[in-house]
C-alpha cells in the first residue's frame, strides 16, 4: 500500500493542531486579560481606614515670651541658667494617605513542576521541534522523491514564512493585551528563531543542492535573512539570538550534499557571523559574541583532514571571521564596545586569537601552503595594527607570538624529524615529511615577523597609562625574534654549528642591547621598568644563542645558565620582581636539558678524565648558579632564590658524580659501578656535605641545609650498600691494589675521616642523634679499614680468595685492640668523650671476639696469646681509667698538734 494517504492525513493533523494551538494560545490570553482586570478591581475597591488620631503628650514648661529687653549680665562667679526647655507640639497630620498605608502586594508563588513543564519547557521543546520538522522533511522529501527540488524550496520558503508570521502575529497580540511574556519561554521569539533557521535552510538548499540560485543572488537573500534575524532579535530578546545562531550554524549539517562546496558554506558563514557579531554589537550581549565565535572556529575542522585540502575558502573564512570580529567585537577599535584606556579585554583578545589559532590549523594541514602562509601572515600583520590601536585587544599579542612559533617549529620539525627521536629510541609514526613551500617565503616571513614584533613592541612603550600593555608588548618583541631565529637555525642548520646565525644572533642581540638603553633613558612610565629588564633579558638570550651557534651542541645548556647569570645580574640594576623568577626560569630549563640528555652532548663527551665536556657542561653552569644566587641573595631570601641555589646545589654535585663515573668506567658510562666508583662517591658526597654545613652557618639558607641533609644521606646509603655490601671486597672478587695505597684506603678509611669530620660539623646545630649517627658510621668503616687491611696482608689484592689461618684470626683481635687502645689514647689527650665512648665499644668487640671466635678456632700458642694480650690490655685501660681520668684525691693526713 502506498503511503501516500496517511502523509496527507498526517498533514491534515498538523495544520488542524496549529489552529487548534493558535486558537488555544488567544483563550489563554483572554483568561489572562480576564484575571488582570479582576485584581485591578479588587485592589481598588479595597480601603484601607486611618488609625485613630492619638492625643498629644502634655507640655512640661512654656518657652518664656520673647522680649526686646537684653538680659542683665551675669556675675564673675555666677553660673549660666541652663537653656529653657521647648518641645514641639505640632499636632500629626489628620489623614495618612491612602497609597503609603496600603499593603504591599503579595510576592507572586514561586511556579510549580506542573507550571514549568506546561509554561516553559513545552514552548522550547515545541520550537525545536517546529525547526527540526523543517529539516527533517526537507531531507525526507529527497531521500523519497516525494516532489522535485523546486517544490521543496518553495514548501520550505512557505513554512518559514508561516512560522515568521506566527511569532510576529503572537508578539502583537502580547503586546496588545500588555500582558508581560514568560520568563525564559518567549513563544514569539521561539517561533521566530524556529522560521530564521529554516529560512536559511531554505536558501542555502536552493543555492548549494540545487543550483535555482547564482552565487550573488544566494548571497543577497542569506544578507537578507540574516538582516531580518538580526532586527528580530532586537524585538524578541536573547532566546530569538540565542536559538537562531545555533540553528543558523547547524543548517549546513542537517542540509548537506555528498559533495561540500565550501565557497558557499564559507560565504553563508560569513553573513551569519556578520548578523550574530552586530546583534552582540548593538545589545552588548558578551555571550553571543563568544558563541559565534566557537561555532565558527569548528567549522574550520571540515576538510583540513583531506588530501585535497582547499585552502582558498578555508582561508577566505578565517580571514572574514578575523575581520568581522575586529570590526564588530574589538573594543574601542572602529565599531567595538567603548572601553577605558588601558584595560585589556578577554573577549577581544581572544576573538582574534580564536581566527589566528584557526589559521595556523590551515597551514599546519596544508604542509605550509604559500596562500596559507600568505593568509597567516596576514592576519598576524593585523593583529599587530589592532592591538596598537585597540589596547583592549593587546592579549591577542601573546596568541599571535604563540601561532608564529608553532608554524615555524613545525616547519623546522617536518624537515628534521630526528629531532624528536628521545635517548630511548625514536616515536611512534616519525618520518620524513616533504614541505610544500619555499624556504625563501618562510625566510620572509620570519623577517617580517622578527621586525614587526620588535619594532612595535619598542615603540609601542610609553604609549599607555597601564602597565600591563607596554609590558605585553615588550614581551612579545623579545620572545618572537628570538623563537623564529631558534626555529630556523633548527631548519636550516639542522642544530649544528652556524657562522651566518651566530651573527644575526649578534645583530639581534645588538638591537635589543641599543632598545635597552633607549628606555632606561626614558623617564619612567607605567610598565618601563618591566619592559626595560625584558629587553635587557632578550639582549642576553641572544648573545647566549650566538654562543649555542657558533659552538657545539652543549653550548646551548652552558647559553641558558649564563642567560640566568645575566638576569640575576640585571636585577641588582633594575629591582624588578619578574626579573627574580626569570632567573629562576633559565635555572629550571637547564635543569630540564640536562635531564633529557645527562651527558650533554651524548657520545661526543670524550675520554680524556675530568677534562672533558662533563666538565663545561656541569661546571659552567654550575658556577654561574653560584655567582647568580650571591646576587639575588643580596635583595632577599625567597623563592626564585632558593630555585637557583637548588640549581647550583645539584650541578655541583652532578658534576662531580658524572666526572667520577667518567674516570671510573674509562668514559664508558653505560659500565657497572665499581668499588673505585663507589668509594670517589662517597667520598665527594660526604666532602660537599661538610661544605654546605659550614655555608649554611653563614648563610642560614633552607636550601642549604637540606641540601646537607640530602648529600649526607646520599653518602650514607652508598656507603653501607655500596661498600659494605655490593662492592666489599671481602665478599666479590675485586683487586685493591698495594699494601698501603689502595682502594680500602680510598673506600674505608678516608669515608670514616670524613664522617668524622662531618659529625663534628653539626654538633650543636643538629640533634645529637644525627651527629651521634654519623660520628658511629665512622667508627663502623675505620674498623672496616683495619680488618680489610689485615687479610689484604694475609690474602694480597684479592681478598675474598683462600682460608683464614690462626695467625689472620689472631692479628685480627690485636688489630682491633690497639684500635681500641688508639681511640682511648686520643681520648684522653683531647679530652673527648666520644673518643673513649668508641674505644669502649671497640674493646668490647674484642672480647666478644675472644670468647666467641677465637676460644673455638684458634689454637695452640695463638690462643693463649690472644687472651693473654687481652687482658694486659684490659688491665692497662683501668689502670688508665683509675689513675688519669677518674683519679680521687685522697686528703693530706692532719699536721701534728705542738704544745707551746
Amino acid at each position: 500500500m502506498s503511503d501516500g494517504p496517511f502523509d496527507v492525513f498526517a498533514l491534515i493533523i498538523a495544520i488542524i493542531a496549529f489552529i487548534i494551538a493558535i486558537k488555544a494560545s488567544s483563550q489563554a490570553a483572554g483568561l489572562r486579560r480576564r484575571l488582570s482586570s479582576l485584581e485591578e478591581m479588587f485592589y481598588a475597591q479595597r480601603q484601607v481606614q486611618p488609625p485613630p488620631l492619638m492625643p498629644a503628650p502634655p507640655m512640661r514648661a512654656e518657652a518664656p515670651a520673647a522680649t526686646s529687653e537684653a538680659p542683665p549680665p551675669l556675675a564673675p562667679d555666677a553660673e549660666a541658667p541652663p537653656p529653657p526647655l521647648t518641645e514641639d507640639v505640632s499636632p500629626p497630620p489628620l489623614a495618612a494617605s491612602t497609597e503609603a498605608d496600603a499593603p504591599p502586594p503579595l510576592p507572586a508563588p514561586a511556579p510549580g513542576f506542573e507550571e514549568r513543564l506546561g509554561t516553559r519547557w513545552v514552548v522550547w521543546i515545541g520550537g525545536l521541534a517546529l525547526a527540526l520538522g523543517g529539516f527533517f522533511m526537507v531531507r525526507y522529501s529527497i531521500e523519497a522523491g516525494l516532489v522535485g527540488p523546486g517544490v521543496r524550496v518553495f514548501l520550505g520558503g512557505v513554512f518559514a514564512l508561516a512560522l515568521l508570521g506566527a511569532g510576529e502575529w503572537s508578539r502583537r497580540k502580547e503586546s496588545i493585551s500588555n500582558i508581560a511574556a514568560l520568563p525564559i519561554a518567549n513563544i514569539p521569539a521561539i517561533l521566530t528563531a524556529a522560521g530564521t533557521a529554516v529560512a536559511f535552510a531554505t536558501i542555502y538548499a536552493a543555492y548549494a543542492l540545487y543550483g535555482f540560485l547564482v552565487p550573488a543572488t544566494a548571497f543577497v537573500l542569506l544578507g537578507l535573512v540574516a538582516l531580518g534575524t538580526l532586527t528580530a532579535a532586537l524585538l524578541h530578546g536573547p532566546a530569538l539570538a540565542g536559538l537562531g545562531v545555533v540553528g543558523a550554524f547547524v543548517t549546513p549539517i542537517l542540509v548537506s550534499s555528498g559533495k561540500p562546496d565550501y565557497w558557499a558554506l564559507y560565504i553563508y558563514l560569513a553573513i551569519v557571523t556578520a548578523a550574530s557579531f552586530g546583534l552582540a554589537r548593538i545589545r552588548l550581549w558578551r555571550w553571543l559574541a563568544v558563541t559565534t565565535i566557537a561555532f565558527a572556529v569548528l567549522w574550520i575542522f571540515p576538510g583540513l583532514d583531506t588530501s585535497d585540502l582547499q585552502v582558498a575558502p578555508h582561508a577566505f573564512h578565517v580571514i572574514a571571521g578575523f575581520v568581522l570580529a575586529a570590526l564588530l567585537v574589538v573594543c574601542g577599535f572602529m565599531f567595538g564596545p567603548t572601553i577605558e584606556d588601558g584595560e585589556i579585554e578577554p573577549v577581544s583578545s581572544n576573538s582574534l586569537g580564536a581566527y589566528l589559532f584557526g589559521a595556523m590549523l590551515i597551514v599546519l594541514s596544508s604542509a605550509h601552503a604559500d596562500l596559507a602562509l600568505i593568509a597567516f601572515t596576514l592576519l598576524v600583520g593585523a593583529t599587530l595594527l589592532v592591538a596598537w590601536r585597540a589596547p583592549a585587544a593587546t592579549g591577542a599579542l601573546g596568541a599571535a607570538a604563540a601561532t608564529v612559533f608553532i608554524v615555524f617549529a613545525e616547519w623546522a620539525v617536518r624537515a628534521n624529524p630526528d629531532m624528536l627521536v628521545l635517548p630511548g629510541g625514536p616515536l611512534a609514526g616519525i618520518a620524513p615529511t616533504a614541505t610544500d613551500s619555499a624556504v625563501t617565503l618562510h625566510l620572509v616571513m620570519a623577517a617580517v615577523f622578527a621586525a614587526g614584533f620588535g619594532i612595535a613592541g619598542f615603540l609601542a612603550q610609553g604609549r599607555s597609562n597601564s602597565a600591563i600593555i607596554p609590558v605585553v608588548w615588550s614581551a612579545a618583541a623579545v620572545a618572537t625574534p628570538i623563537a623564529i631565529l631558534v626555529a630556523l637555525y633548527a631548519r636550516i642548520a639542522h642544530l649544528d654549528r652556524s657562522i651566518p646565525f651566530a651573527i644575526l644572533a649578534v645583530l639581534l642581540a645588538a638591537a635589543f642591547g641599543a632598545a635597552t638603553e633607549a628606555l632606561a633613558r626614558r623617564e619612567t612610565r607605567p610598565g618601563g621598568k618591566i619592559s626595560t629588564a625584558l629587553f635587557a633579558t632578550g639582549t642576553l638570550g641572544a648573545l647566549a644563542l650566538a654562543l649555542t651557534f657558533a659552538l657545539e651542541k652543549g653550548w646551548l645548556t652552558i647559553a641558558l645558565a649564563l642567560m640566568s647569570l645575566g638576569t640575576a645580574w640585571i636585577s641588582m640594576q633594575r629591582p624588578i620582581p619578574f626579573l627574580r623568577w626569570l632567573a629562576a626560569i633559565f635555572a629550571g630549563l637547564v635543569t630540564a636539558r640536562i635531564g633529557y640528555d645527562p651527558r650533554i652532548v651524548g657520545d661526543a663527551v670524550g675520554t680524556t678524565p675530568i677534562f672533558n665536556w662533563l666538565l663545561w657542561g656541569y661546571g659552567l653552569p654550575a658556577a654561574s648558579f653560584w655567582a647568580a644566587s650571591l646576587f639575588l641573595r643580596r635583595r632577599g631570601d625567597d623563592g626564585p632564590l632558593r630555585m637557583v641555589e637548588s640549581a647550583a646545589i645539584l650541578f655541583t654535585a652532578l658534576l662531580a658524580f658524572m666526572e667520577i663515573r667518567h674516570f671510573a668506567t674509562g668514559g664508558n658510562m653505560t659500565d657497572a659501578p665499581s668499588l673505585l666508583e663507589c668509594a670517589l662517591q662517597v667520598c665527594v658526597a660526604l666532602a660537599m656535605a661538610i661544605g654546605l654545613e659550614r655555608l649554611r652557618l653563614r648563610s642560614r639558607s633552607i636550601v642549604h641545609n637540606v641540601g646537607a641533609v640530602v648529600l649526607t644521606a646520599i653518602g650514607g646509603l652508598v656507603s653501607v650498600f655500596g661498600l659494605l655490601i655490593l662492592e666489599n671486597p671481602m665478599l666479590w672478587r675485586t683487586d685493591v691494589g698495594g699494601a698501603v695505597f689502595n682502594l680500602l684506603l680510598l673506600g674505608y678509611a678516608l669515608p670514616a675521616v670524613l664522617m668524622l669530620l662531618l659529625s663534628y660539623a653539626v654538633v650543636g646545630e643538629r640533634g645529637k642523634a644525627y651527629a651521634n649517627t654519623i660520628a658511629g658510621g665512622a667508627l663502623l668503616f675505620a674498623l672496616a679499614y683495619v680488618t680489610l687491611e689485615i687479610r689484604r696482608f694475609y690474602h694480597g689484592p684479592i681478598l675474598s680468595t683462600g682460608a683464614t689461618t690462626g695467625a689472620e684470626q689472631y692479628t685480627y683481635s690485636i688489630g682491633w685492640l690497639g684500635f681500641g687502645v688508639v681511640l682511648l689514647g686520643v681520648g684522653i689527650l683531647v679530652n673527648s668523650e666520644r673518643a673513649r665512648l668508641a674505644s669502649a665499644a671497640v674493646i668490647a668487640l674484642t672480647i666478644l671476639k675472644a670468647f666467641v671466635i677465637d676460644m673455638s678456632t684458634l689454637t695452640g700458642v695463638y690462643r693463649a696469646l690472644s687472651f693473654m694480650c687481652l687482658g694486659i690490655v684490659l688491665v692497662a685501660i683501668g689502670w688508665l681509667y683509675q689513675r688519669i681520668l677518674f683519679r680521687r684525691q685522697v686528703a693530706p693526713p692532719p699536721a701534728p698538734q705542738t704544745s707551746i
